[in-house]
C-alpha cells in the first residue's frame, strides 16, 4: 500500500506540473522526484519492480527520454513479454508509471517514452507522422538489445496520442502482437473535421498544448494555421496530411500483420468522437475488442493512470495477458463490443458494432418546413470541451436547453410525442433532410435532446455539417451521422431535434445575413433515425 500511494502521489504531482505549464527542465526535475517517490519504500523493495530512466535512440538520430520497468525477480537468461507505451500529447514519460509498475510486477518488461517533439525528447512534433511510427520500432529494437524483452511477445499501447501512434505502428512493424489504444483516433480527419467542419475547441486545445509543452515543426504550424484559418484552398493538402496519420487508411496492413487490437473510448469524447473508432473496428479482421463508456477525452482511463482501480486498465491488462502471455483468462470469449450507457452503470455486450442498435430504429418525421437565420447562437449547444462530458460522466448532467424557449427565428425544432415506455438509444443517430440556403457556404449543427415534462432538454448527441459552393436558393439533400451514443430516455419524456447555425465547439461558415430553410419534400421526406436497443 505505501508503494501504491506514493506512486499515485508522484503521478498526480507530475500531471499537475504539466498542466501548470512547467518548463521541460522543470518537468525533468519532477520526473526525478516522481521516480524517487515511485521506487522508494520499505527495505524489502527486492520483491517489487523498480523504475529506471534511459536515453533511448529514436529514428533519425534523435534521443527519446524513456523509462523502463523490469520484473523484480527477473532471472538471468530469461526473457519477458515487452510492452511499449508512447506518451499522450503534451505529457512526459512518467505518465504511465502506475500502470507500468503493475504490468512489470505481473511479469512484463515495460518501456515508456516521451513522444518526439515534447518536453526533453528530441525532434519536433510530427503528429503521429512517419518519424513517430519509426520511433516505435527504434524503441523496440533498443528494448530487445538492453532489457530482458522477448522478441516473440511484443505489445504496444497508450492513451490519446499514444493510442493513435500505437495503431499506426501496428501497420508497419509485424513484431507487434497486441495493441491497446485508449481514447485515440483511427481517422484524424473524421475526428476534428467531421461534417467538413473544424472542431474549433478541440483543435485549439491541442495546438495550445503542443506549443506549451513541445516544439511544433513548420509543417504542423502551417497545417494548424490553415485549419483554424479556414483555408478552403488548402483543404486537399490538409486531408492528405491527416490520412497519412490515420490507421483507418492502413487497415489492410494492420490486418495483414494480425495484431490483437483492443480500443476504448468515451461517448462524449470532444477530441476524438466515437464514430470513427467504431467504423475502424468493423474493418479489423484479427482478434479485437471495442469498449465505450461515459465521459470525455481520456477521462474513462484517467483514474488508472493514478494507480486507482479502473475497468479500462483492468481489461487492458487482461488483453495483454491473453495475447502476449497466452493466458486463458476469458477476455477473448466475451462479446467483442462492450458498452456502458450514459444512464446506467451496467455493461452490455454485443457481437459487433452493427448489433448495438439491434432493436431497430425509430424514425422521427421532420415534416414541418423550418426557416432559420444564421450567425446567432440559439442556446442549443454541444457544451464545452472536456467539462460538459465530464459532468455527464460524474453527475449525469449533460448540456441542457429549455426547448420551448429556444428562439424559433434561430433554431429549427421538431418534437416527438411523449413516450409511454423507455427508449434506449444505442448507436449512431442519423439525420436526413433537405436544405435550401441563401448563400453558397454555410454551417448548421444538429442536436438530439431528451425533453422532460418541464421542457428542459438534456443533450443526447449532436454533430456539425458544413457546405461550400452550393447554388443559393437551390435545395440539396443532407445525410448526417450524429456522434454515436448510448442513452436511456425515460417514459413520459419525448425526443426533440434541434438545428441551429452556431456552436462554440465548431467553426461556422455562414455569411452575414444568411438564412437556411429545412424542408421535407413529399418525394424525399426528412427524418431522424434513432437506433434502439432490443427490449
Amino acid at each position: 500500500m505505501p508503494r501504491t500511494t506514493s506512486t499515485a502521489a508522484a503521478v498526480s504531482a507530475l500531471l499537475a506540473a504539466a498542466a501548470l505549464g512547467l518548463s521541460p527542465h522543470q518537468a525533468q526535475a519532477a520526473d526525478t522526484d516522481a521516480a524517487t517517490a515511485a521506487t522508494s519504500g520499505p527495505a524489502d523493495t527486492s520483491s517489487s519492480s523498480r523504475l529506471r530512466f534511459h536515453d533511448i535512440p529514436g529514428s533519425g538520430g534523435i534521443t527519446l527520454k524513456g523509462n523502463v520497468f523490469t520484473p523484480a525477480d527477473a532471472e538471468s537468461g530469461r526473457t519477458y513479454p515487452l510492452i511499449v507505451l508512447p506518451t499522450s500529447w503534451g505529457l512526459p514519460q512518467i505518465e504511465y508509471v502506475a500502470q507500468a509498475k503493475q504490468l512489470a510486477d505481473s511479469g512484463y518488461v515495460v518501456v515508456s517514452y516521451t513522444s518526439r517533439g515534447f518536453w526533453l525528447s528530441g525532434g519536433q512534433i510530427e503528429v503521429a507522422g512517419p518519424p513517430d511510427v519509426a520511433d516505435v520500432s527504434a524503441v523496440i529494437d533498443w528494448a530487445l538489445a538492453h532489457t530482458p524483452a522477448d522478441a516473440r511477445h511484443i505489445g504496444l499501447g497508450g492513451v490519446s496520442y499514444g493510442a493513435g501512434i500505437s495503431l499506426l505502428a501496428s501497420a508497419h512493424d509485424p513484431r507487434i502482437k497486441a495493441v491497446v489504444a485508449l481514447s485515440g483516433w483511427a481517422d484524424i480527419v473524421d475526428s476534428i473535421y467531421s461534417g467538413r467542419t473544424q472542431h474549433l475547441q478541440a483543435a485549439g486545445l491541442l495546438g495550445a498544448a503542443g506549443y506549451l509543452t513541445g516544439r511544433p515543426g513548420p509543417e504542423l504550424q502551417g497545417i494548424l494555421g490553415d485549419f483554424l484559418g479556414s483555408r478552403l484552398d488548402r483543404e486537399p493538402q490538409m486531408i492528405a496530411w491527416g490520412k497519412v496519420r490515420s490507421a483507418a487508411y492502413q487497415v489492410d496492413r494492420i490486418n495483414a500483420n494480425g495484431p490483437a487490437v483492443m480500443m476504448g473510448n468515451a461517448w462524449g469524447d470532444t477530441i476524438f468522437p466515437p464514430n470513427q473508432y467504431a467504423d475502424f473496428f468493423e474493418k479489423l479482421t484479427g482478434p479485437k475488442r471495442l469498449e465505450f463508456r461515459p465521459g470525455d477525452h481520456a477521462t474513462a482511463e484517467a483514474t488508472g493512470l493514478l494507480g486507482l482501480p479502473n475497468d479500462t486498465w483492468t481489461n487492458a491488462r487482461r488483453w495483454f495477458d491473453r495475447y502476449l502471455k497466452g493466458e486463458r483468462n476469458g477476455v477473448d470469449a466475451e462479446s467483442p463490443v462492450q458498452i456502458k450507457s450514459r444512464s446506467d452503470s451496467g455493461y452490455e455486450g454485443y457481437a459487433d458494432w452493427k448489433s448495438v442498435g439491434s432493436g431497430g430504429s425509430e424514425k422521427l418525421a421532420l415534416s414541418d418546413s423550418e426557416h432559420v437565420w444564421a450567425n446567432v447562437d440559439s442556446g442549443a449547444d454541444g457544451g464545452v470541451v472536456f467539462l460538459s462530458s465530464v459532468l455527464d460522466q460524474l453527475a449525469k448532467a449533460p448540456p441542457a436547453a429549455s426547448i420551448p424557449l429556444l428562439p424559433r427565428a434561430f433554431a429549427a425544432v421538431w418534437q416527438s410525442e411523449r413516450y409511454d415506455a423507455d427508449r434506449r438509444v444505442r448507436g449512431t443517430v442519423a439525420l436526413h433532410t433537405t436544405v435550401t440556403p441563401t448563400a453558397g457556404d454555410g454551417t448548421f449543427v444538429a442536436y438530439l435532446y431528451d425533453v422532460g415534462p418541464l421542457g428542459i432538454g438534456k443533450l443526447v448527441t449532436n454533430a456539425p455539417y458544413t457546405f461550400h459552393g452550393k447554388t443559393p436558393g437551390q435545395a440539396f439533400g443532407v445525410d448526417l451521422d450524429l456522434f454515436s451514443t448510448a442513452y436511456d430516455v425515460p417514459a413520459g419524456h419525448r425526443l426533440a431535434v434541434v438545428i441551429d447555425t452556431v456552436d462554440p465547439l465548431y467553426i461556422e461558415h455562414n455569411p452575414a445575413g444568411a438564412q437556411l430553410t429545412f424542408s421535407s419534400p413529399r418525394t424525399d421526406p426528412s427524418y431522424v433515425s434513432v437506433p434502439l436497443r432490443e427490449q
